[in-house]
């Protein structure tokens, strides 16, 4: 479970060379906050996407789609479960290691704030280096302007951006850093988001990252690491079943974009860890057999039939690193808690 947002907000299209002469949103601090938009959602493409997915013999929704309004709440609500460890384990090791960390990252610099959601990982590591800028980059545009403008409250010299686009699909910030080429960039990346991506895909937003890294950039993220199947299972099935509730709600999703008519009661939450491949993967199976309206076809649901939903790849300290290096990053320092269950990198090129 990540932090992108749904595309049911429409985003703009305004060039990167141009996006400075976007008009200026304002929370009411000081500096003003912008929000702009770079690359427009074809929502035609995305919702034929979305249907080709269901429509497959193993049927797959993007992780993506679970962030509606409801969503969003389920997913907070997660992060303060005894059993989803990664919050809580992330921040004692921001805690413990804090100093340390600090001083591998650059004084003064430009703070992006990759899948931003909320903005509240941000604002300590904003303070702390005096960060000239912060960039919050989500898909969602709607929350970006409230998120950006929290992030930097009380900190008059540091300048507020907001940038909404879908960076899985693509990253080009350039023009933005290239503003205040003096400053090197941090790239920010928490929660194991990165953990979403099949590798090929990791490594390739990992490049993209490193591609935009001018000496003193970094990047900083958290990666959950492999552990008892019995601890990752749990934390993707909780005994409240919150968990099963937002896996569901995506579905109510899916009926509005694609114009579907499912019905999430007949649907039971799943989250099985493969220790082969080391990922949670998180599905909806059929509690009986079923047709569905998928825009204008059907699908047959036969019971104990699946929709994939999410995979969440977990890794070893050592085997990030690798995955680190073959995205070109050279300069890799991890710090982890006592168990071992999680670690943060930073890394330069």
């Amino acid at each position: 479970m990540d932090r992108e947002a749904n595309l049911m907000e429409r985003n703009e299209e305004i060039p990167a060379s141009a996006y400075s002469q976007h008009e200026t949103a304002s929370a009411g601090f000081a500096p003003p906050v912008r929000v702009v938009a770079f690359g427009k959602v074809d929502e035609d493409a995305e919702r034929a996407r979305l249907v080709q997915g269901l429509l497959r013999r193993h049927a797959t929704i993007e992780p993506k789609y679970f962030y509606d309004a409801r969503g969003c709440a389920l997913y907070e609500r997660i992060c303060t479960l005894p059993e989803y460890y990664l919050p809580t384990v992330e921040r004692g090791i921001f805690a413990r290691y804090r100093e340390a960390i600090l001083r591998e990252l650059p004084h003064a610099p430009q703070w992006i704030d990759l899948g931003c959601g909320d903005g509240r990982k941000s604002p300590d590591w904003v303070r702390a280096l005096k960060a000239r800028r912060y960039v919050g980059v989500d898909i969602a545009r709607g929350a970006l302007s409230a998120t950006v403008a929290r992030a930097i409250r009380d900190y008059d010299e540091t300048e507020a951006l907001g940038i909404a686009c879908d960076f899985s699909r693509s990253l080009d910030l350039r023009a933005v850093i290239a503003e205040m080429a003096d400053r090197p960039a941090v790239f920010f990346y928490p929660g194991s988001s990165i953990g979403n991506f099949p590798e090929p895909e990791a490594v390739a937003l990992l490049r993209s990252v490193g591609d935009h890294l001018t000496p003193g950039g970094r990047l900083f993220l958290g990666v959950d690491l492999v552990k008892d199947r019995g601890a990752l299972e749990a934390a993707y099935a909780d005994a409240q079943g919150v968990t099963a509730a937002f896996n569901r709600n995506v579905l109510a999703v899916v009926n509005r974009v694609a114009d579907a008519d499912f019905v999430p009661d007949r649907w039971e939450h799943q989250a099985v860890f493969d220790a082969r491949a080391a990922r949670i993967e998180m599905r909806l199976v059929a509690r009986e057999n079923q047709r569905v309206r998928i825009g204008d076809q059907r699908r047959g649901f036969a019971r104990g039939d699946s929709i994939l939903t999410e995979y969440s790849h977990k890794y070893t300290i050592e085997g990030f690193g690798a995955l680190l290096a073959s995205a070109g990053f050279h300069r890799v320092r991890a710090w982890t808690d006592d168990r071992r269950w999680y670690a943060v990198f930073v890394a330069g090129v």
